[in-house]
């Protein structure tokens, strides 16, 4: 289709090249990763043209690189810390933004007449992907230096997530229980979208819909229909989830 076509000419220019070289500070070296690797689904369905097998090995590197970061950053810190930092430092919404920051929307191909991509977090997707593709392309090393320098210390700062509350669930249960309220999450829709299930998830209170969330999991959906109820609540201190955690 022209449509494709059209797309896939983005990634053969000198203009990609100079952004990509931009993006990660260092000229590639295989390109067919790096185009692969800002493919989306909704533009190649095919695994080996689209990011989906990049992204599940750039997940796993990145995963890896962060808890040897956190390991080494936190010598005296039991295992629960840790394991709470990492999750949010590649959380969905974390690495989104981070990838938004870095101009990864600039470079990826996907199809932007697909309204259910508006809600998902592809260029997260697409981030991860990519240290999959530095990762396959230049070593375990230079992908360990390059997320440090280009991803941690630029973009994820240590002292703020620290304090950082992430788990809306908790906090909205917590802030149900102190006030007596029934907290329900209500899966309310799910439908195919670019071949893959989009659910819509509401928050409800006492029998009312107070927030809903869509996201291509009924948890990721419930989260943000927890985090907008939050927002929309107005619930600010993190008091009463100690009392759902317990």
């Amino acid at each position: 289709m022209d449509f494709f076509k059209f797309f896939s000419r983005k990634h053969s220019g000198s203009a990609f090249k100079k952004e990509l070289k931009n993006i990660l500070g260092f000229k590639p070296g295989n390109m067919s990763l790096y185009r692969t690797a800002l493919t989306h689904r909704s533009i190649r369905e095919g695994s080996d043209e689209n990011n989906e097998r990049l992204e599940y090995l750039g997940d796993a590197v990145l995963s890896a690189l962060i808890a040897d970061y956190l390991f080494k950053r936190y010598p005296y810190k039991e295992e629960g810390f840790l394991t709470e930092m990492r999750s949010k430092m590649v959380n969905r919404q974390q690495l989104n933004d981070i990838a938004i920051r870095m101009g990864l929307k600039k470079v990826t191909l996907y199809n932007k007449m697909d309204g259910s991509l508006k809600v998902s977090q592809i260029f997260g997707n697409t981030l991860e992907a990519l240290v999959g593709a530095v990762y396959l392309d230049h070593g375990y090393k230079k992908a360990a230096k390059w997320v440090l320098e280009s991803i941690i210390q630029p973009h994820m700062f240590m002292d703020d997530l620290e304090n950082l509350e992430i788990n809306h669930k908790n906090k909205l249960y917590g802030w149900a229980n102190k006030n007596g309220k029934v907290l329900e999450f209500e899966t309310l829709n799910e439908k195919l979208e670019s071949g893959r299930r989009l659910f819509t998830v509401a928050a409800v209170v006492d029998g009312r819909n107070i927030a809903e969330g869509k996201a291509f999991n009924k948890k990721d959906a419930s989260q943000i229909a927890a985090q907008v109820a939050v927002e929309k609540l107005g619930i600010v201190n993190a008091d009463s989830i100690a009392d759902e955690q317990e």
